[in-house]
């Protein structure tokens, strides 16, 4: 069962920072860069299973502490930045708890399996008709 993104906003901590990049003066004064830290392991909203899981599927962005990390330094502001770590943080909830459906298995149709040896028949002709000539 997939955790509720806005619940979990609650206890979510932002930190900035200055950022590198484009920005002029604005690089150097301003605190730009937004980023995103969940404790994963000390969540009250979260369940030991969906915990288990997000350690699970999103281990690379999980440090030794356990809190989940996500850095957005893209935008010239630290709103948009902070627009797009949620943004960010969403889409990798979503796709941690996405469950595939199962392939099932069909059986090939009995048509396929006639223009098959049909074409294979034809092909075996022709094939035949070269050698009688040379």
């Amino acid at each position: 069962m997939k955790p509720d993104v806005l619940q979990l906003q609650n206890e979510i901590k932002f930190k900035t920072s200055r950022s590198g990049g484009k920005g002029g003066q604005n690089v150097n004064k301003v605190s730009t860069k937004v980023e995103l830290n969940l404790d994963v392991q000390s969540s009250l909203i979260l369940n030991a299973e969906q915990k288990e899981i997000i350690l699970l599927k999103l281990a690379a962005r999980i440090n030794n502490e356990g809190v989940l990390q996500i850095v957005s330094q893209k935008e010239r502001s630290q709103l948009k930045n902070k627009k797009a770590v949620l943004a960010k943080f969403k889409e990798l909830i979503e796709k941690a708890f996405f469950v595939q459906k199962k392939r099932r298995a069909t059986k090939v149709p009995r048509s396929v399996k006639e223009k098959r040896l049909k074409d294979k028949k034809r092909n075996s002709e022709i094939k035949k008709l070269r050698n009688k000539k040379s």
